[in-house]
């Protein structure tokens, strides 16, 4: 399916699919340093690659957290990085405002955040775009019950989806991955992809700033990649401590090669079963 994507490679060979990038559009500078190393490994190792980055964050702890560099400006480097580097790319909508301005800039994944997997008039909006919507599971949805959201975009004339777990909270501050969630939205026919990162956050913090396990990180992906996720999603800057978004539970950009190094052999092998 996602063979329809324009601009992505590698679809023949059996391998997963990427969705990888900062948590959100920082500056020209940090996107095309990002961008630039991530495709150069995926096309070493093969991974068909969507480029993501965030053009703007809707949902944070406190008031003063970082939102964004401006719409508009923020959408023009992604749209640039599309057209300089010839990746698709994927970023987060908020509203049915947000389905239309980000398809008018070419994005080709519109991406419904977990807290958002529920909310109708967005899945409709950005199934009306025709562009790929990714559905990320709801931490408070079953695996199960994302088939009424995929449902809601395929009834409005979409069946580009594409279904994201990225964990299921665990009391107030953590969350787990149940790898059940995988076969299940499997049965839905659309591919399932595992968000290695945001899974491991430590969220409600009482500094106000979400916390992380990036050590599990790899443990989380060969796990996903094991249980026969489709796709991989991870946020990944230089320095994750100066990220402006999600840094406590990001991937370091100098450890993905290594990382995706390591799935791209445990896939091998599962392809042989």
């Amino acid at each position: 399916m996602i063979e329809k994507i324009p601009n992505i490679k590698h679809i023949n060979d059996n391998n997963f699919f990427l969705l990888a990038g900062p948590c959100v559009v920082e500056s020209e500078k940090n996107v095309f340093e990002i961008a630039e190393k991530l495709l150069d490994i995926t096309e070493k190792l093969k991974i068909p690659y969507i480029f993501k980055a965030s053009f703007k964050k809707a949902n944070r702890s406190r008031i003063d957290s970082f939102t964004g560099i401006g719409d508009e400006k923020a959408l023009k480097i992604l749209r640039k990085v599309k057209e300089n580097l010839k990746i698709p790319t994927v970023t987060d909508i908020h509203s049915p405002e947000d389905a239309k301005k980000t398809a008018d800039f070419d994005i080709d994944v519109l991406q419904i955040p977990a807290f958002l997997s529920r909310q109708t008039d967005l899945l409709v909006a950005a199934a009306k775009t025709g562009k790929f919507v990714n559905i990320k599971k709801g931490q408070f949805m079953s695996p199960e019950s994302m088939k009424f959201a995929a449902q809601k975009v395929s009834e409005s004339g979409n069946t580009n989806i594409m279904l994201t777990d990225r964990g299921t909270m665990f009391g107030y501050g953590d969350l787990i991955v149940d790898f059940r969630s995988v076969p299940i939205m499997q049965k839905t026919g659309y591919p399932v992809i595992v968000d290695i990162t945001h899974s491991l956050q430590q969220p409600n913090q009482t500094s106000g700033v979400t916390g992380g396990q990036p050590e599990m990180i790899e443990t989380i992906g060969k796990a996903a990649i094991a249980a026969g996720a489709d796709g991989i999603f991870t946020e990944t800057h230089p320095n994750p401590a100066e990220a402006k978004s999600d840094g406590a539970n990001m991937l370091r950009l100098d450890a993905v090669y290594e990382l995706l190094n390591r799935l791209v052999k445990i896939r091998k092998v599962i392809n042989t079963f």
